[in-house]
């Protein structure tokens, strides 16, 4: 994995990896661990020769023309290799120089002759103004890489007003500063009546620089969380203790599967940060963005690292192993960089004036041929209504445009998205199936050619609707689990048993049912696919299921000798297991034209808004986190569209997507009820209400797989984590 997505992105990020495998060996980082003071790497100007240290600059300064995310790429690589050397700052330095038309350092700083330090806040520096003369006098707060630095950026007080400033070793006072990250080194910068020649006050907006050291912070951070998250998943797979590999016990799986989690949040908002720098994107969105990866990405690593030596147990606390630099690391940039709370509380600042992060993707040439057609094609539907329209969008492929042909478009990633906004600019809705976006590409896949003839059509246009008769009271989650049996007699089979968590029952008028038609066989193997006429067949009582929200939206469904003809089988006799895993193979593309906060969190901005005096900083921050956490969710979604719009697999994101997302939303509402106050506990509120929403969204991570499921499939699918051992063993 990686902070950027394109092949090149890649060869970058491989490129680096090698190049501080060479460099960076166990030794080098104990001598720099060791060391009194730090060093000037003596590998520094291999890595100059590479041109890192100025992808993100101008040419004609020595640089590579490229922008931010590929010196990103760099910082997140060398975050994770742990490599000794200012190479953070440095690039802070040049990039904002760069930024602010100060060429005289950027050659030095290029090919490796210069390093730079930071000091993102000005202790008691201050800028002085007596006439025409400008002077700096003071100690700075914290520069980091300021033991071996020779260009200083250092923020000042100009007049209440802060302001950066940029100095040269040779005219102000260094003194190293015993530092907590024993690799990169800290120092302060004491100045005296130093005079200040025009250009050493940069003009540039201090937001501004500061969003740039922002971004690559958070880029490092990303490279800290995955070293962790991969020596905790590494070491949980092979550790035994009580007998067992630890990975096994789900306490330590549920950890390692929260630490991808926050890895890939940091991963995707710094991604998103250091893109953001373009040209073409509003100031306030690419402030936006910056804020959200500032507000994530380094708590993240501190708490992700802080994970690890958990995992690890006693060895990794001990000086000797590496788990805590990088915890070391990673909380020096989360205190230098600012409190996670005051970053938070930017992000809610910057969205309620107005601010958004709009997701959008380009796409390639051959998109405009597509439209063209697809823009045609929709053109007789917006004269018909109603059912006559549904009927012609189905004909036509748009009910469900990801399946083969006839039944859909066998549209790839390019084709579904521009369908989605030619329908959206159209105002076309094709008929959503629910359920059945389950069952007909099950059909499709598996069903004889009766089967997809008599079912398929109708179910894409609307005329069928379609219940699930999976889950059962004694097995949730656990389908293998099922205990509905299904006995063969003539001319079909005979199920009996119990369902529940069945949504639509009284409303549809077909049902898929799994049951087991082997007793004997393993649990996974003995299951079978029914289709069963809910409306005409006898021996099926459907019981509304009350809600904690009081409604009744689910049901229970009992089976009582109903009667399932042969050809309502789908497959083979014990291929149930195999059909109920088919939806997985038939995701669509999607991507949200939204903002990246989506509908909850656009509730709760307004909210905010419409309290008297507005809201106090706890709610701020609150608010703060909850758009962060939105942000990083609708970012996942659009890198899983951009995997798929390259042919590439969906990465860890996708599966930790889901997980996330459903946190998000009962944090939205949980956080909506209580800024409703008392007026939050009155009965019968509004099904769109925040009272109701609370309520309705806490079966979210229930439904379709426990949280705890899901942190089981994370760690054991995307981590390599050992499985439980069955029951016994």
């Amino acid at each position: 994995m990686t902070l950027g997505l394109s092949d090149e992105d890649r060869e970058l990020r491989d490129s680096v990896r090698g190049w501080a495998a060479r460099h960076a060996t166990p030794d080098v980082i104990r001598t720099a661990v060791e060391a009194k003071t730090e060093a000037r790497p003596t590998y520094w100007s291999s890595f100059a020769e590479l041109g890192m240290l100025g992808l993100h600059l101008p040419e004609e300064v020595g640089g590579a023309g490229f922008g931010l995310l590929e010196t990103a790429i760099v910082a997140e690589e060398l975050g994770r290799a742990m490599v000794p050397g200012p190479f953070l700052p440095t690039v802070i330095v040049s990039a904002v120089l760069d930024e602010a038309g100060r060429r005289s350092e950027l050659d030095g700083l290029a090919d490796g002759l210069l390093f730079g330090a930071v000091a993102l806040q000005p202790g008691d520096l201050r800028v002085e103004r007596d006439g025409d003369s400008v002077t700096l006098s003071g100690t700075s707060g914290v520069a980091l890489g300021g033991q071996v630095a020779d260009v200083f950026l250092l923020a000042a007080d100009d007049g209440g007003e802060r302001v950066f400033v940029v100095v040269t070793r040779d005219r102000v006072e260094v003194t190293n500063l015993p530092s907590y990250d024993v690799i990169r080194r800290n120092a302060e910068i004491t100045a005296s009546a130093l005079t200040l020649s025009d250009g050493d006050v940069l003009r540039s907006d201090p937001h501004r620089i500061v969003d740039i050291a922002a971004t690559l912070f958070a880029a490092e951070a990303a490279g800290l969380a995955d070293w962790a998250t991969t020596t905790a998943a590494d070491y949980a797979r092979v550790r035994k203790q009580f007998g067992r590999v630890i990975g096994q016990f789900q306490g330590v799986k549920h950890t390692v599967a929260r630490m991808l989690c926050l890895t890939e949040q940091a991963r995707v908002v710094a991604w998103d940060a250091a893109r953001a720098r373009r040209e073409d994107v509003p100031d306030d969105e690419a402030s936006l963005a910056v804020a959200v990866a500032a507000s994530i990405a380094p708590e993240a690593a501190f708490q992700v690292t802080k994970n690890c030596i958990q995992v690890l147990g006693g060895i990794g606390y001990t000086w000797e192993h590496d788990a805590h630099l990088y915890m070391r690391r990673a909380q020096s940039l989360r205190i230098l960089l600012g409190s996670t709370a005051s970053w938070r509380r930017r992000v809610a600042h910057l969205t309620l004036g107005g601010a958004r992060r709009v997701l959008s993707v380009d796409l390639p040439p051959e998109a405009e041929r597509i439209r063209a057609d697809v823009r045609a094609e929709l053109e007789p539907a917006k004269s018909l209504e109603n059912a006559a329209r549904k009927a012609y969008l189905a004909e036509k492929g748009y009910t469900a445009p990801h399946l083969p042909e006839p039944w859909g478009k066998a549209a790839d990633a390019v084709t579904q998205l521009v369908v989605a906004e030619e329908l959206r600019a159209a105002e076309l809705e094709p008929h959503d199936m629910i359920i059945g976006n389950w069952v007909v590409p099950t059909l499709i896949a598996h069903g004889s050619t009766e089967q997809i003839e008599r079912f398929v059509p109708q179910s894409l246009r609307g005329d069928l609707v379609w219940c699930q008769l999976f889950s059962e009271p004694g097995a949730g989650s656990d389908l293998a689990g099922l205990s509905t049996k299904a006995v063969k007699v003539d001319g079909g089979w005979r199920l009996d048993g119990q369902k529940v968590w069945t949504s639509m029952a009284r409303v549809a008028d077909w049902g898929i049912c799994l049951a087991r038609t082997d007793a004997e066989a393993p649990k996974h193997k003995g299951l079978s696919y029914f289709l069963i006429d809910i409306r005409n067949t006898e021996g099926l009582d459907i019981r509304p299921l009350r809600e904690i929200t009081g409604e009744a939206l689910f049901n229970e469904v009992f089976l009582d000798g109903v009667f399932v003809p042969d050809e309502c089988l789908v497959g083979e006799p014990g291929d149930g297991w195999k059909l109920a895993r088919t939806t997985l193979a038939n995701e669509r593309v999607s991507l949200s034209h939204d903002s990246t906060f989506g509908a909850g969190c656009e509730t709760l901005i307004a909210l905010a808004n419409g309290m008297p005096g507005g809201p106090d900083d706890e709610q701020l921050t609150v608010l703060g986190k909850v758009l962060g956490d939105a942000a990083s969710g609708g970012l996942m979604g659009l890198r899983t569209a951009l995997r798929s719009l390259a042919g590439a697999q969906p990465g860890a994101e996708s599966s930790v997507a889901k997980l996330l997302g459903v946190e998000h939303l009962q944090q939205v509402w949980e956080t909506a009820m209580d800024w409703a106050g008392t007026a939050s506990l009155l009965d019968d509120q509004d099904r769109t209400s925040a009272t109701h929403m609370f309520l309705n969204v806490q079966c979210m991570s229930i439904a379709g797989g426990t949280t705890n499921v899901q942190l089981n499939i994370i760690g054991e699918r995307l981590l390599g984590l050992p499985r439980d051992p069955e029951p016994g063993k």
